[in-house]
């Protein structure tokens, strides 16, 4: 692994294994890392406790937790929290406009 790889954030999807939502952690990496190519450092999926566990983190900052933000986060959502955080000034182009879904 190169050292401008290391220095890149790194996304941490932790999901419930009982409650079946490996494919929705998968479609929001595969969401990110098509967005962020670059200026992510990888998304990693991690098998939760039964329980209905599904977290998003950033590095060590909580991007998402269902029980807390009420449900699962739409794709625009979570694309802003983690620019937000990456890149405040990054344009993320239709979804920074009012009425993109």
């Amino acid at each position: 692994m190169s050292d401008t790889t290391a220095a890149k954030p790194v996304v941490t999807i932790t999901y419930c294994i009982g409650c079946n939502w490996l494919l929705r952690a998968g479609w929001m990496a595969q969401e990110l890392l098509q967005t962020f190519k670059d200026d992510l450092g990888g998304v990693t999926l991690v098998p939760g406790e039964i329980g209905g566990v599904f977290e998003i983190t950033l590095d060590d900052a909580l991007l998402w937790e269902r029980k807390r933000d009420g449900g699962f986060p739409d794709a625009k959502e979570l694309k802003q929290r983690v620019r937000d955080i990456i890149e405040p000034t990054r344009d993320l182009g239709h979804l920074d406009r009012a009425d993109a879904p």
